[in-house]
């Protein structure tokens, strides 16, 4: 076969020479252009136009097959290739001559190749170009044509995005820009700059903001190329910009509109360095449709700078009243968890003995009453030194990105369940003796200082009770980000030191507290299930971020179950657990308590059947990440029974459509059963995508035709799930890098075959991949989104 098919080329080459004499054809006019990227990065643009009924043979042709278009550049030291020779998506069809699938371009086809200038001077760039075309009658001899691309005559093109740099206009395009940038520098002093980055959004667009909470749109993030000698300082400022409570993603979302700035203050102590590159990752939205999650090179020109006119931006993310919002839950929550710190067997007795020591020691009641006071601010002090040493190590913002970060997700994991399994008796968490030794020396001292070293020695033997609250507490002002850790531990320091002052003040209130006993552990016990429960909400957002379905709803709620079902036996007296005392009878208050907690596991248990569980909303996955989106033993496949699921699929909840995430293995399922295909451009991010889920794929004839008559491929362009070690593929937007996730596949797909990058966009084909009508884009009207199904799947009938 493969001595025939050279054979058969041979013949064709032959013919044509034979016949030369007579006719000579050039049905390919090649026409050369330069874009300007940037003041060092240029594309090479070769236009190849084809005469009609001819074809022109892609770089990537199979062995055997017709002589593949080829470029070649002259090698010089004045500038260097970035990736390879990019081409537009053209047509594939099925070859009768070669008997296999052979790309090919008619009438007109344009090749991008990204330069990388490193003389200034240079002013051409020469190629050669190889070709081969054919038409139904015959094929011409393997051609080449010298190529010149004159970088002088380079048409500027800053304002279209790098992302897009390929040239996408062969047909008509639908690719949005609604987001420009350009970048400034601001000059300080001699050392210190601020590179700053703004945003020209168009009418009726939305840019995202830096800090999104996990389940919500994709944030704007900068990512430096740092060279030695620059260091960054702090994080990335913005403005305030805009919040509204968004009602699909059911949580308060901060954006930007027409224009915003973000700047970035850095400190350069290399002179020499004349520019910086960033990576700029955003989504933009309108009303009817969100862009892919883009990626642009941003670079910061350092010889040009104008003064700055301040330190800091008036308008940043730390003046935002969300902020001091959030600061002050952070604030009341440590406040009542030093609360409850008190009601521990570590803690609760000290507060007498520690008050009756200043009192007896003291020469007067007021002297005895302002050490008791000092001793209080000493522990204040303590504990706010933590919370500042926690933020000055991973700096003002970087906890917030750990908290959202998969690694650190299962780390709090671990953490909160061996602080759980401590509370429940199992062991204690303490730290060294020499510690407690040396502060209690200290103590001996007297004074000021041996006020201070008391308190020290408290917070340390103290530590096995309140060191997985504390804990707990900066996990959960790491969510926050900024000075979040510092304000959580002035909340519960303030709450361990309240006690001291006011019995201090009045010591007849101590007649007043209860005695010492096995209560105390019941209120360690209780902690230890509650961190436990904790725990789960950690490795439930690892899960969801990795997409793995290990914890998915339904076993998340079992786990609340259980948890809370065993807290119940326990406090109703049916379990002991170490260090408990001998339970004579059940206490009123110990009787209410577990009564409210079997009130909640009872409430949880519908959960397993779809119930919403409002009241625990935020922390188990949500409805559409579960094994069945109407709970255990409940099916509403309409058609495809729950186990007859193929290999790489799942029913998309909450309409139990069977569809596929992987476009390969969808369409080879689509051959395999008869059916077309819809190809679902989506994003977990997209607002209306949610939208036709919810509002219009739920009609009923909508929904039997998507269950019934076609196979649903949804590809979701923000999914970031990464490519194997060294497997990532070459991005074919952007020459030279690679691409960052199974989601950036799919955007560059959408892309480059449909010539349009906003979601949701679907697409109706048949089995060799052609489209069986128009696709359209966010279609809210029901009967037109109807008809268009109808239609796409009559025309792969016929």
């Amino acid at each position: 076969m493969k001595f025939n098919k050279i054979l058969l080329l041979c013949l064709l080459a032959f013919t044509f020479s034979f016949n030369l004499f007579s006719q000579v054809f050039d049905p390919v006019k090649w026409e050369t252009k330069v874009e300007k990227i940037s003041d060092t990065e240029y594309n090479l643009i070769s236009t190849a136009t084809i005469d009609a009924g001819w074809h022109l043979y892609s770089q990537n042709v199979p062995n055997n097959g017709p002589i593949p278009t080829t470029f070649v550049y002259t090698e010089s030291k004045d500038f260097e290739l970035i990736g390879k020779t990019s081409e537009e998506e053209g047509e594939t069809i099925d070859d009768p001559v070669f008997q296999m699938r052979i790309k090919y371009f008619g009438e007109k086809a344009e090749f991008s190749q990204r330069i990388k200038v490193l003389n200034k001077e240079l002013s051409l760039v020469e190629g050669e170009v190889e070709f081969m075309v054919c038409d139904d009658e015959k094929c011409l001899p393997p051609t080449y044509i010298d190529l010149t691309f004159n970088l002088k005559d380079a048409e500027d093109t800053k304002e279209i995005p790098a992302g897009m740099a390929l040239n996408l206009t062969g047909n008509t395009t639908k690719i949005l820009e609604p987001v420009k940038w350009s970048t400034s520098v601001e000059k300080l002093n001699d050392t210190e700059l601020i590179l700053v980055s703004t945003a020209t959004i168009d009418s009726g667009w939305k840019l995202y903001a830096q800090n999104i909470e996990e389940g919500g749109p994709i944030p704007t993030s900068f990512d430096y190329t740092l060279k030695d000698g620059i260091e960054l300082v702090g994080s990335t400022n913005e403005e305030k910009g805009e919040e509204s409570i968004d009602k699909v993603f059911d949580m308060k979302i901060k954006y930007f509109k027409n224009t915003t700035e973000f700047r970035q203050k850095i400190k350069v102590s290399d002179a020499t360095i004349s520019s910086i590159v960033s990576e700029v990752g955003f989504m933009a939205c309108d009303d009817t449709q969100c862009t892919a999650p883009t990626y642009i090179d941003l670079e910061y020109d350092l010889t040009k700078t104008v003064v700055a006119s301040s330190d800091i931006y008036e308008n940043s993310e730390a003046d935002d009243d969300e902020s001091s919002e959030g600061l002050w839950s952070i604030f009341i929550i440590a406040f009542f968890s030093g609360f409850v710190a008190l009601l521990t067997p570590c803690v609760f007795p000290m507060i007498p003995m520690t008050v009756s020591f200043f009192i007896k020691q003291s020469q007067s009641k007021a002297k005895g009453i302002r050490n008791a006071i000092i001793y209080g601010l000493s522990i204040i002090v303590i504990y706010v030194l933590l919370g500042t040493i926690i933020t000055a190590i991973f700096g003002a913002d970087a906890l917030n990105a750990l908290a959202t970060n998969v690694w650190f997700n299962l780390i709090f994991f671990i953490l909160l369940v061996v602080f759980a399994i401590s509370f429940l008796g199992a062991f204690e968490i303490v730290l060294p003796n020499s510690w407690a030794n040396k502060a209690d020396k200290q103590a001996d001292r007297g004074g000021l200082v041996g006020i201070f070293f008391m308190a020290l020695a408290l917070a340390i033997v103290s530590f096995s009770c309140t060191g997985p609250i504390v804990g707990t507490i900066l996990v959960e002002a790491a969510s926050k980000g900024g000075i979040a850790p510092v304000i959580g531990m002035l909340g519960f320091s303030s709450a361990i030191a309240l006690p001291f002052a006011l019995f201090a003040a009045f010591p007849g209130w101590l007649n007043s507290l209860p005695k010492s006993g096995g209560w105390l552990n019941t209120v360690k016990v209780v902690l230890g299930f509650l961190e436990l429960a904790l725990a789960f909400k950690f490795l439930s957002q690892a899960d969801l971020v990795l997409q793995l379905h290990f914890l998915e709803r339904e076993v998340f709620i079992a786990i609340w179950i259980a948890i809370f079902g065993t807290l119940s036996l326990y406090l109703f007296g049916k379990i002991q657990l170490p260090h408990d005392s001998p339970l004579k009878h059940i206490s009123v208050g110990r009787l209410l308590f577990g009564l409210l907690t079997l009130t909640f596991t009872i409430y949880m248990i519908p959960g397993l059947w779809g119930a919403p569980l409002k009241i625990i909303s935020a922390f188990p996955p949500p409805l559409d990440y579960s094994e069945s989106p109407y709970g255990v033993g409940n099916s509403k496949a309409g058609g495809a029974s729950i186990t007859d699921i193929p290999e790489g699929a799942h029913l998309l909840a909450p309409h139990d459509i069977l569809a596929f995430n992987d476009y390969e293995t969808g369409l080879a399922y689509a051959k395999k059963v008869g059916k077309p295909v819809m190809l679902d451009f989506t994003g977990w991010a997209c607002v209306n995508c949610r939208k036709m889920e919810q509002n219009v794929w739920v009609d009923p004839q909508v929904l039997s035709k998507l269950k019934n008559d076609i196979v649903l491929i949804s590809l979701y362009v923000d999914e970031q799930i990464d490519f194997p070690e060294g497997e990532a593929p070459d991005s074919k937007l952007r020459p030279g890098k690679k691409l960052k996730n199974r989601g950036q596949k799919w955007s560059e797909m959408q892309t480059i075959r449909y010539k349009t990058n906003t979601q949701p966009y679907y697409v109706l084909m048949d089995h060799n991949e052609e489209n069986l009508n128009e696709p359209v884009a966010y279609t809210p009207d029901i009967e037109e989104y109807e008809a268009w199904l109808k239609e796409g799947i009559g025309n792969f009938k016929d």
